[in-house]
């Protein structure tokens, strides 16, 4: 298998309000040439014009179209960068933590399984929700108006569902967002000694 047929990607995800959208920007910059990054698909949908919504049916539209829209950033940015490691922020299961049905009902809708999109990535970085340490979790996200009670809820499903990925690094909310930033460089460069030659 040559470097081009590897998944090279990495997730980067967490609870709201874990710092991972700060981290990501100084992984960009301690990987410049290396690493090549997915926005949110969620961010750009809802800060493009879409309302948030609490209706079920909507809320299961939306989710389907973040789904979607993340799997064909992902298949860009490989196809634009073949040669780099892809960082996502935020992957295909994070619907999953949103989804208004159960998780049956979210994989036949999304007409995948548990197990196919955990294999579509060599590692997972979870930030935990600074939430959990009873920190505030002001976001420079104009869309995230989670209250640190649904911040905790979130993280928790969300931790539920990345844990199952044999790759799971949990970075704890009760460390230091330098720590933090450490430990996620330190799980980028053992991703990046696992597939290069």
């Amino acid at each position: 298998m040559n470097s081009l047929q590897m998944k090279k990607r990495i997730v980067l995800t967490g609870g709201p309000g874990g710092g991972k959208t700060t981290a990501l920007d100084l992984f960009r910059r301690e990987f410049s040439g290396q690493l090549a990054s997915v926005p949110e698909s969620a961010t750009m949908i809802f800060s493009g014009g879409i309302e948030r919504s609490d209706k079920p049916e909507v809320i299961a539209a939306q989710q389907k179209t973040i789904f979607n829209l993340q799997k064909n950033l992902e298949d860009t940015q490989r196809a634009m960068f073949p040669e780099c490691l892809i960082l996502c922020d935020r992957g295909t299961l994070d619907g999953l933590a949103y989804w208004p049905g159960s998780e049956q009902d979210f994989f036949e809708t999304m007409n995948t399984s548990l197990e196919f999109e955990l294999s579509r990535y060599d590692a997972v970085i979870f930030f935990e929700t600074a939430a959990k340490s009873g920190q505030g979790i002001r976001s420079n996200n104009p869309i995230r108006n989670e209250s640190e009670q649904k911040a905790v809820e979130l993280d928790q499903r969300l931790q539920s569902v990345w844990s199952q990925h044999p790759n799971f690094n949990l970075v704890s909310s009760s460390e230091s967002f330098i720590k933090k930033v450490m430990f996620g460089i330190m799980t980028i460069e053992n991703v990046i000694g696992q597939i290069e030659p």
